[in-house]
């Protein structure tokens, strides 16, 4: 055993040791206490700036507690007309009523078997009560529940009604909106389901593996746009060429080749000499192949860019995002069919209706939004929406000029049946083919009214019914008669 000052040497050396190890300790210490508060941080921030989507989550155990405490809240029209309530049967069980029953079905949704529509936008205001306190205190002394907020939406009863009687029996989808504040007045997907019977009808919905009914097809639904994207690409020609593209002409024969490639006008149709403004208001196919062979491709990605797509868009509901594919190894056989809205390019309706609104409101795109207001069983306000700017997709003066292209479709062109009525208005037809099979079309038809001062966009499809001109417009008449009170 060592002594003296051999020892204190060894002593010193072990000290020295055990210092640095300390001081590792205390360092990975304090840094594992960051850590933690920082994700402690992080969860309490996340959660307070994410509370409906974390009350919202199926998950949550939390919603059966506050649906035993208040009674689900009803859901409202704009004109205060009930789309959906809670009500209770014979046997003290609550169950959910939608006195429109399929009217609504899509927009509106249900609440069982997960939830759908507004009944999922609006689930934490319509489980929440905020019932003036005398009240909470009456039901609490005969031992009832408390009444859930009360959402009213913008939706319009006559207008969906009129939306949809005229789609009828076909597959297909109608959204109207207002383009100068993004008030969704109607959405009406077909086929449909009456809401109060899902859980009856829910497990042969998820075992027909190619049912489509529970598909929103306003949102969800992806489509080729056809003659409508006739808009897109007049707006870009009129970007590159903005000095010389009123003197644009073309001789129409009927069709247009490159290589193997070969488009026809729709039916065979031969418009001969034709400049821009007819070629549009016509729908003339040839014409516009031939002006989407002349487009920087680059340039044409930028402004399919700034239309949203292949992006994001600013929605609440659930959708499917718009896709299209041009870039510089585009080929001319593709362009061709890209300036026609056809190849590989898809569309949702709500989409090609957020691009009519924004020509429709000088150039400016509204959030199309469904929820105005939530109020308490008192009426009093607890939470408002307000028209909300997503920003410009195109200029005041380019939105002037598609206007103009526009109404020529309804005096000249292909939208015709809207001319000479009590009001003015634009828009623009789309006859889009599908499948394999040779003249198998949708028929579309977006545009708004009145044309010079809009008040409504309206966007219809059509599954494979044929000319938008011939189907898609009719139906466009009956939606604007309806508004105008004619």
């Amino acid at each position: 055993m060592m002594s003296g000052p051999e020892a204190d040497t060894l002593s010193q050396k072990t000290k020295s040791k055990k210092r640095p190890v300390a001081k590792r300790i205390m360092g990975i210490t304090w840094v594992v206490t960051l850590v933690f508060m920082a994700m402690i941080g992080y969860i309490t921030y996340y959660a307070l700036t994410h509370e409906q989507e974390l009350m919202n989550n199926s998950y949550n155990g939390r919603q059966q507690i506050l649906l035993s405490q208040n009674r689900r809240g009803t859901i409202y029209a704009a004109n205060k007309e009930i789309l959906a309530q809670t009500l209770v049967d014979e046997n003290g069980e609550e169950y959910r009523d939608y006195p429109y029953a399929n009217l609504f079905s899509h927009v509106i949704g249900f609440s069982t078997n997960g939830k759908m529509g507004v009944e999922s936008q609006a689930n934490y205001y319509l489980i929440h009560s905020n019932a003036p306190l005398s009240q909470k205190a009456s039901l609490d002394a005969v031992g009832e529940k408390y009444p859930g907020d009360q959402v009213y939406t913008t939706l319009d009863v006559e207008l969906q009604q009129v939306a949809s009687t005229a789609l009828g029996v076909y597959k297909g989808a109608i959204i109207v909106t207002e383009p100068s504040t993004g008030r969704i007045l109607t959405m009406v997907s077909k086929p449909d389901f009456n809401p109060a019977e899902i859980d009856k009808i829910w497990d042969e919905l998820i075992a027909d593996k190619k049912s489509t009914i529970l598909l929103n097809r306003t949102t969800q639904g992806l489509y080729p746009p056809g003659s409508t994207f006739k808009m897109v690409s007049a707006l870009e020609f009129m970007h590159q060429n903005p000095e010389s593209y009123e003197n644009y002409s073309y001789q129409c024969n009927g069709t247009i080749k490159r290589g193997e490639d070969k488009i026809q006008c729709y039916h065979g149709s031969v418009h001969n000499l034709i400049g821009f403004e007819r070629s549009f208001a016509k729908s003339c196919n040839t014409s516009f192949a031939n002006i989407g062979l002349s487009l920087d491709k680059e340039q044409f990605h930028n402004t399919l860019d700034t239309l949203l797509f292949n992006k994001e868009l600013p929605l609440t509901f659930p959708y499917s995002k718009s896709s299209i594919q041009v870039n510089k190894d585009t080929n001319e056989s593709d362009m061709m069919q890209v300036s026609i809205g056809q190849g590989s390019t898809l569309i949702s309706p709500i989409h090609l209706n957020m691009i009519t609104a924004s020509v429709a409101n000088n150039g400016e795109l509204m959030k199309p939004y469904v929820i105005d207001r939530v109020e308490n069983s008192a009426g009093m306000v607890i939470k408002s929406f307000s028209p909300s700017s997503y920003g410009m997709l195109m200029t005041g003066e380019d939105a002037a000029a598609l206007k103009d292209l526009m109404t020529k479709v309804v005096t000249e062109g292909t939208a015709s049946r809207l001319d000479g009525l009590s009001y003015t208005a634009a828009g623009k037809t789309g006859s889009a083919e599908f499948g394999t099979v040779k003249g198998d079309s949708h028929a579309w038809f977006t545009g708004f009214a009145p044309a010079e001062n809009p008040e409504i966009c309206v966007t219809i499809i059509i599954e494979g019914a044929g000319a938008g001109g011939d189907y898609a417009v009719p139906i466009a008449k009956r939606i604007f008669d309806a508004y105008f009170g004619e």
